[in-house]
Formats: structure tokens, C-alpha cells, sequence
């Protein structure tokens, strides 16, 4: 056995020289063409734990008696398992790590050997049980390491399959929504179909009177209005959940289009008694699909206008400047009876069904590797059950917020719902101001 006195003293060598060991591993790394992911961290991120492993290792080479080398092989153990998890988290991959180890071997080796140089008095021992220690600890260090890297795939695999499994979930109870919304949208138009039969049996019925026939005919138009619109409402819908809506990105100044919307609007809030007014910056240019914008905000204040019995709709835009992502905001306030907490609570889970429903269709619309290429709907009227946003009835009222939520989705907008007891509600859509380029699909035409 050599002298304890000459193990201290190379330990104590070896931490005066740390600093020294430590540049030079990393400057053995960096010159190594397998490995790239040290050159993209800090120098404090690369070192990590590795000043605590070489430390333990001092300790190793001049601990006394079989308690302390245990300990010190413990703390070595521990902050190699520790360097192995940082490594995982800065991104490298197991081969990178066990890379590192190997030079981190060199480095020291290479320090080892010059000592014996400098001090060739040395009992013929020491370094050889230097060596021996410092096979060892990078050997634990790669086994600790792997151990680690191991664990983590094995618990991010655990937790993928956690994940799927609440997908299948998920889209189980979406299917299942979406039929109860086909099955409400099925019973209105049995109901309009009803009332449409019914009138016109009325209309050619021979004991019916001029009056009657005047008031049925009126009825049967608005029913036939309704009808159309409601069917209208399904197509969207339908085309929408086929990810068969296309965009059609252009230049617009955003202004301009909402205050014309707005112009042609107002004649209808003033029949209710109403006021709509705008406010917004007189020009304001953004890239969009102006026509899906406009169906957007026509939805919404239609659905304002409906709900409010007292004062009206305010509708305002602005640009939210930003230099990472520049946005524009829209926002559709009324001063309708809004919602108290309780009753607020059913709009925004058929809100949240509505978004998880369309980012479910984006996902299988993916994976089949359908592209969209369906033209335009003839109509961007408004329908009624666009207009039941705000106050739905029994049945059928997720369709027209499903088409609004969907249109969103399609533009990459958020859309936000703001309402209180008393206050009113606000909806407040924020869009890209700038949409990256996009390459169309061979035959069809690009957005």
C-alpha cells in the first residue's frame, strides 16, 4: 500500500488543478465533430455537476478507513445520476453523454500522468490505485447516467401512454357530443318541416279565410327563411369539421371592413331601438381572409344585437404591436343582461367542447393526409342559430358557436369570452396581423 500522505497529496493536486481539467474537457468536446449539443449551452451548464463528481473522487483517493470511501463513492454515484438528468434536459442524447465521459476519462488520465512525471519519487503503487479509482468513477458515472436516461424514457413512455389513453377518452366523449348536437340539429328541422307542412295544409284548406291565409303565408316564409338558414348552418358546419375550408390569405385594411359591415348593420340595431357604434384607428392593414374575418364579426354582433334589449353593441379594433407576433384584436361588446357565474359556467364548457372538437378534427384531418380544397359558401349571412350564441335555446345552440369557434381555429385566432350578471357580455377575437407563406396542394388553388 502507498503512503496515505502521497494519495492526499495528488488529491489535493487535483482540486488546485480543477479549473485547469475542467477547460480542457470542454475544449476536448468541442473539437469532437459527433458532438453539438455542448456548443449550443452555457459553460456553467456544461460543467453542471461534474465539479461535485471530480470532488467526491478527491475525496475517494484520500478517505480513511471503508465508512468514508463509501460515502464518498455515494456522492459520486448521486451527482453523476444528477449530471445524467441535466444532460436529458438540456437535450442531449445518450451517445452525446457517454461521449463526454469518455473525454472527461482522457482529461484526467492525461493529468495523472503528467504528476507521475513531475513526481517520480512516488511509491510505484499510487498511481496505479489513482487509475483504478478513476476507471471506476467514470465507469459509474456512464452506468449512473444510462440508469437515469433509462428511467426517464421508461416514465416519458408511461406518460405518452397516460396521454393517449385520456385522448381516446376525449375524442370518445367529443363523438358522443358531437351526435347529441346532430341529434338537437335534426329536431329543429323535424320541427320546421312540421310547421312548414301545417302551414301550407292551412294555405289550401277551403274553409280558411283571406286573413288567415295572409297571416299563415307570413309564417310559412319565416319558417322557410329559418329552414334555409338552418340548413345553411350545417353545411358550414359540416364543411368546417371536414377541414374543407379553405384559406384564402390576402391583404385588407381591417378598418375599413368593419366599419362597412357596421354602416350596413345599423339600419337593423335602430329597428330594435339600438345603438351599434365603432371605434378603432381609421386604417388598419393586416393579412387575412377577409371574407371568414367578416363572418366572424357578423356572427357575433348579430348575436349581441339579439341578446340586448337596452342600449346596444359597441364594436372596436386595434393593432396589439408585438415584433415576435403582431396581432390585431376585434371586440364585440353588448349591453345585454350577460351572465351571472352560475349560469355563465354551460356557455364556456360548450366553448371548451367546441375548441377541443376542432383541434380533435385538425389532428384526424392530418393523420389522413386530406387537404382542404372546397370553394367558398354562397352565403355569409348570419343565421339563427348564430344568433342563439348569447341566449341558446333547448336545443341546437352549439352550432353556431362550433362555426365560430371553428372559423378561429382556421385563422389561428383566439377568440375570448368576457360576461358578468348586469355587465353585459364582450367577445374579443385576436388575430395575426401577418400569416407565413403557404404552398398549395398540386391542383388546387393556394391560400
Amino acid at each position: 500500500m502507498p503512503p496515505q500522505n502521497e494519495l492526499t497529496a495528488l488529491a489535493q493536486h487535483l482540486h488546485a488543478a480543477r479549473a485547469r481539467i475542467l477547460r480542457d474537457w470542454q475544449e476536448s468536446v468541442a473539437h469532437d465533430p459527433q458532438l453539438e449539443t455542448a456548443s449550443k449551452i452555457s459553460q456553467t451548464q456544461f460543467y453542471d455537476h461534474i465539479p461535485q463528481v471530480l470532488e467526491a473522487f478527491e475525496h475517494r483517493l484520500y478517505a480513511q478507513g471503508p465508512g468514508e470511501q463509501h460515502q464518498a463513492r455515494v456522492e459520486q454515484r448521486e451527482n453523476a445520476a444528477e449530471h445524467g438528468l441535466h444532460r436529458w434536459q438540456q437535450g442531449y442524447n445518450q451517445r452525446e453523454t457517454m461521449r463526454e465521459w469518455g473525454h472527461l476519462h482522457i482529461c484526467m488520465l492525461r493529468e495523472l500522468e503528467q504528476y507521475g512525471r513531475e513526481h517520480r519519487e512516488l511509491d510505484e503503487a499510487t498511481l496505479p490505485i489513482a487509475r483504478a479509482a478513476l476507471v471506476r468513477l467514470c465507469a459509474e458515472g456512464v452506468c449512473e447516467s444510462a440508469a437515469r436516461y433509462t428511467g426517464l424514457q421508461q416514465a416519458e413512455a408511461a406518460s405518452r401512454v397516460s396521454d393517449l389513453e385520456r385522448a381516446l377518452q376525449q375524442l370518445q366523449a367529443i363523438d358522443q357530443q358531437r351526435a347529441e348536437g346532430w341529434r338537437e340539429a335534426a329536431h329543429d328541422l323535424r320541427g320546421a318541416v312540421a310547421m312548414i307542412s301545417g302551414a301550407s295544409s292551412l294555405l289550401v284548406s277551403e274553409t280558411a279565410t283571406d286573413a288567415t291565409r295572409e297571416r299563415v303565408s307570413h309564417l310559412l316564409g319565416t319558417n322557410v327563411a329559418s329552414l334555409r338558414e338552418l340548413l345553411g348552418d350545417l353545411m358550414d358546419l359540416a364543411r368546417l369539421e371536414a377541414g374543407q375550408e379553405q384559406l384564402r390569405i390576402a391583404p385588407f385594411d381591417a378598418a375599413q371592413l368593419l366599419k362597412e359591415f357596421c354602416d350596413s348593420t345599423r339600419a337593423m340595431a335602430a329597428q330594435r331601438n339600438l345603438f351599434l357604434k365603432t371605434e378603432g384607428p381609421a386604417a388598419l392593414a393586416v393579412e387575412g381572409d377577409a371574407v371568414k374575418v367578416r363572418r366572424i364579426v357578423q356572427n357575433l354582433v348579430l348575436n349581441a344585437l339579439k341578446a340586448t334589449e337596452h342600449g346596444g353593441v359597441r364594436v372596436t379594433w386595434q393593432a396589439h404591436e408585438d415584433p415576435i407576433a403582431p396581432r390585431w384584436m376585434v371586440s364585440v361588446q353588448d349591453t345585454g343582461p350577460g351572465f351571472d357565474p352560475l349560469h355563465a359556467a354551460p356557455l364556456e364548457q360548450v366553448l371548451r367542447q367546441a375548441t377541443e372538437a376542432s383541434r380533435d378534427v385538425d389532428v384526424l384531418a392530418q393523420l389522413s393526409g386530406e387537404s382542404s380544397g372546397a370553394p367558398e359558401p354562397a352565403s355569409t349571412l348570419a343565421s339563427k342559430s348564430d344568433l342563439r350564441l348569447i341566449h341558446p335555446p333547448a336545443g341546437g345552440e352549439g352550432i353556431g358557436l362550433s362555426i365560430v369557434k371553428r372559423l378561429c381555429e382556421l385563422l389561428d385566432a383566439s377568440l375570448e369570452l368576457h360576461t358578468a350578471g348586469g355587465s353585459g357580455t364582450t367577445f374579443r377575437v385576436l388575430f395575426p396581423r401577418h400569416y407565413r407563406p403557404v404552398s398549395a396542394p398540386a391542383g388546387k388553388a393556394g391560400a
